[in-house]
């Protein structure tokens, strides 16, 4: 056999492997996905930091909570500062599915504001409304909405 046929046969055998299912990377099935957590964030700039309302779903169970962290590289040194924070959830067009202030001490690394854990019905949207106020301008708070579709 000559050096082209090895080399036409190498390359049809290795097409050959690359196009043979296996089994361990098989799609996943409707169970495995309908289980799966979708999050979701909206950002905005608020008090001077890179701020985020979150959701995540799982079917039909809701996880709201904030996010906090720097817009960008600081100009110099960055001190501690206490922000308070409000984070609240609502099915839309529906009921409130609660609400969470308090304050939270920020330097410069991110923190996650913990919010609460719903039920909602499937097919509905839930809307989640995070604002926080420091010693920066206030800003726009980010609003966030999510289908829960179960």
């Amino acid at each position: 056999m000559n050096r082209i046929t090895r080399i036409a046969m190498g390359a049809a055998g290795a097409a050959a492997l690359l196009t043979a299912p296996v089994p361990a990377f098989a799609a996943a099935t409707g169970a495995d996905t309908a289980t799966a957590t979708v999050t979701t964030c909206k950002y905005a700039l608020q008090a001077g930091l890179a701020t985020y309302a979150c959701a995540d779903v799982t079917g039909d169970s809701v996880v709201i909570y904030g996010r906090i962290g720097l817009a960008g590289p600081p100009d110099g040194p960055v001190s501690w500062q206490t922000l308070y924070t409000n984070l609240s959830a609502e099915v839309v067009g529906g009921n409130s599915l609660g609400s969470v202030s308090g304050s939270t001490a920020f330097h410069s690394t991110g923190v996650r504001v913990d919010g609460f854990t719903a039920t909602v019905p499937c097919g509905s949207t839930v809307r989640a409304t995070f604002s926080v106020q420091g010693s920066g301008p206030f800003g726009t708070r980010p609003v966030v909405e999510v289908p829960v579709t179960c």
